[in-house]
């Protein structure tokens, strides 16, 4: 009952605060480019074990990432998962070196059963970030003859995914499910040139980006499970999408002008008939383990973004192909004298093609992350724990370009009992 309550409360508060909680402020040039930086998606579970989840199913987490494990959820329960993140991003360029930090809701996920064998879930997770802000000065130059000028690039906004879905038992050891998602969101730029000095002859360059894009795509998945004897499981999963032309508005604004009113260029460039692709998605995983001993598994994602459209973000976009894979160990879960026993303990890693092209290179992730799920007193509830470190690099000349990500999470991933009617008042 405690739970329930606690469960209605947070819910109202999410629905209440969370559209007014703004945007991740984590300042990454990187998402200057294509829909920014793109947000690592899954439960804090999943993300503690290297992101996999093609091939996980249980009774009390919710792995989006493939609806078929939604057929896993229990009679007359309810699961309920929130969680924010603390993110940690150092930039170095070989020279100079900058840190930025922020806190932020990640996602808020709730699953419930229909029959046995047959559940549902809904969630709202971020996909990607638009936020940085870019300045230098760049110093006369004699032979160009230009003067001293300032550039200063800044970026806001985000993109979401809204999902329903649904997945079901088809025979005693495979499961089908579907997920209906709706991404929505808006993306803006702004790139500025000034002179530092107030030639009349020095031209100041003012131009904005703005994108909104919306839109509905399906998500499939079919899992597998098999027994290997009495204790030991098998389990493996696929789940894909297809590209989707997404409805977009783009609009672009450049203005030209002195520092004495003179106005040279005014351009204003609306594109609405353009419509925004995003490619598929194709996802495959298998795991093994001992049920409520340990759980180990891998799963390998490819994305064809080279054929993605994206108005204002022309040839930035490569196919990227992501290898995740992680463990799960819990000594023992129903340790009456030790909670260290029951705790779940988790360690995973990641190595990534980001979908990001500079200069002809593609820009390169890996990672590695470890976890807790910490079960509350006498329930399947429990609060998820994780950090991970995530390098970004990109080769530009004789120097590189690194980003070091650091995120720390929280979630409270709550089971209930629901639905069941009392016998006794």
């Amino acid at each position: 009952m405690q739970n329930r309550l606690l469960t209605i409360i947070i819910t109202i508060c999410i629905f209440i605060f969370e559209p007014a909680s703004g945007q991740k402020l984590i300042n990454s040039p990187l998402s200057r480019f294509n829909i920014g930086t793109l947000e690592p998606a899954g439960s804090f579970r999943s993300i503690a074990m290297g992101g996999i989840g093609t091939s996980l199913r249980d009774n009390s987490s919710i792995y989006f990432s493939n609806p078929a494990s939604y057929s896993s959820l229990d009679t007359n329960s309810f699961i309920f998962d929130f969680g924010i993140d603390y993110g940690i991003n150092h930039l170095s360029d070989g020279t100079d070196k900058y840190f930025s930090e922020d806190l932020n809701f990640d996602h808020l996920l709730m699953g419930f059963p229909i029959a046995k064998g047959w559940g549902v879930s809904i969630g709202v997770y971020s996909l990607s970030n638009g936020y940085y802000k870019i300045a230098q000065t760049v110093p006369e130059n004699e032979i160009d003859h230009t003067g001293e000028y300032t550039e200063f690039h800044s970026g806001e906004g985000s993109l979401t995914n809204f999902f329903l879905g649904t997945g079901a038992n088809i025979t005693k050891n495979f499961s089908a499910g579907i997920n209906m998602t709706i991404l929505f969101g808006n993306l803006k730029r702004l790139n500025q040139v000034n002179f530092t000095d107030d030639f009349y002859y020095a031209y100041n360059d003012n131009s904005s980006e703005n994108l909104n894009l919306t839109g509905i795509n399906l998500d499939y998945g079919l899992q597998y499970t098999g027994n290997l004897n009495n204790k030991y499981f098998l389990n493996a999963g696929i789940s894909f999408n297809s590209g989707k032309h997404y409805k977009s508005d783009y609009e672009k604004l450049s203005v030209k002008y002195t520092a004495y009113g003179t106005t040279d260029t005014t351009v204003y460039l609306p594109d609405d008939s353009t419509k925004a692709y995003i490619p598929g998605t194709f996802r495959a995983g298998i795991s093994f383990g001992k049920k409520n001993k340990f759980v180990a598994g891998i799963d390998y994602i490819y994305t064809n973004w080279s054929e993605g459209i994206i108005q204002g973000a022309e040839g930035y976009l490569g196919d990227t192909r992501s290898l995740l894979f992680g463990i799960e160990y819990i000594p023992d879960k129903y340790s009456n004298y030790s909670f260290i026993k029951r705790m779940e303990y988790r360690i995973g890693g990641h190595i990534e093609d980001n979908y990001l092209v500079l200069n002809g290179e593609q820009v390169k992730e890996f990672g590695m992350s470890l976890g807790l799920g910490i079960p509350l007193r006498r329930s399947l509830s429990k609060t998820n724990l994780f950090v991970d470190f995530t390098r970004k690099s990109v080769p530009d000349g004789t120097n590189i370009y690194r980003e070091n990500y650091i995120t720390m999470g929280i979630s409270l991933n709550l089971y209930d009992r629901w639905f069941i009617k009392r016998k006794y008042d």
